[in-house]
């Protein structure tokens, strides 16, 4: 038997100990979803906080305390996934995540503190899963603040999601500006440039890009437009090439109007700037 199996047994028989199984009630034994976790103490927040940490950074299997919280946490997370999978409005589900989120902080933070990995197993899912609900509940920054480490550690997305971290960060803020753009809406441009500048050195298809960049180009537009007419020509110029580039990568992307209307705004700003000073010396 492989240390990696009897790590996945030994994590297993911790979380069937760990867990009354009258607490986990199935939805297909009565149509219910499993009842909530009891509320946790600060005590309790402050083990898993320091679990996460020591789990990550010792040798696997030297740990049995800080291995039975990890299986806690397992088993919540399971039920957290249950819960949500038996929900069936969107609207519902994100309420749901909202309310979950919280009693992952202090696992989460244990994790970013060891600096190691996202552990193995199910907890190894937590992490990469948070960062998804973070930007599902519009939480851009805190999902964002994930990124770096899962990026650096290599975590892998769980399988459900079937794509990889940054394509998932790139598309999931890259069509929630949209939505809320095609909404008539500002979303904000510090958290589109960062999505940007984390992941633009990555490998990620182009489409995909051209979605964020559009996104980008979008709020670039929306904030020359309200600048003074003679202090937006640079940024007309900067709006003007993330379209272009939007468009380079995806020709169907839907930014050619937004590229006419960029450059009849900077055409006339141009026209309208006063003649250089060249000191009293005719131009030639």
């Amino acid at each position: 038997m492989t240390p990696a199996r009897l790590h996945r047994e030994r994590m297993a028989a911790l979380a069937a100990a760990a867990v009354d199984p009258k607490q986990v009630v199935s939805s297909d034994k009565g149509g219910q979803p499993s009842p909530a976790p009891a509320d946790r103490t600060p005590a309790m927040i402050y083990r898993e906080r320091a679990a996460a940490t020591a789990i990550v950074s010792a040798p696997e299997g030297a740990v049995t305390a800080e291995n039975r919280i990890a299986a806690e946490i397992a088993l919540r997370f399971t039920h957290d996934l249950r819960r949500l999978k038996e929900i069936r409005s969107i609207d519902r589900k994100i309420e749901a995540k909202r309310e979950m989120l919280p009693d992952y902080a202090a696992w989460i933070e244990g994790l970013l503190a060891a600096d190691a990995g996202a552990g193995n197993g199910t907890v190894a899912e937590v992490l990469p899963t948070c960062m998804v609900w973070f930007i599902d509940i519009g939480e851009f920054d805190q999902a964002l603040d994930l990124v770096p480490f899962i990026f650096r550690h290599n975590v892998a997305m769980p399988a459900r999601y079937q794509r990889d971290a940054a394509t998932i960060v790139v598309e999931e803020i890259a069509e929630a500006a949209l939505k809320q753009q095609n909404a008539g809406k500002a979303f904000p441009l510090d958290v589109l440039t960062r999505t940007g500048e984390l992941t633009d050195d990555l490998d990620i298809h182009d489409e995909v890009r051209a979605k964020l960049l559009k996104a980008i180009g979008i709020e670039q537009l929306r904030v020359c437009e309200g600048m003074v007419a003679e202090d937006s020509a640079e940024g007309l110029a900067a709006t003007i090439a993330t379209f272009r580039e939007a468009q380079r990568l995806h020709d169907r992307i839907g930014v050619k109007d937004r590229v006419k209307r960029a450059e009849k705004l900077l055409a006339a700003v141009t026209a309208a700037a006063p003649p250089a000073d060249t000191g009293g010396i005719p131009a030639a």
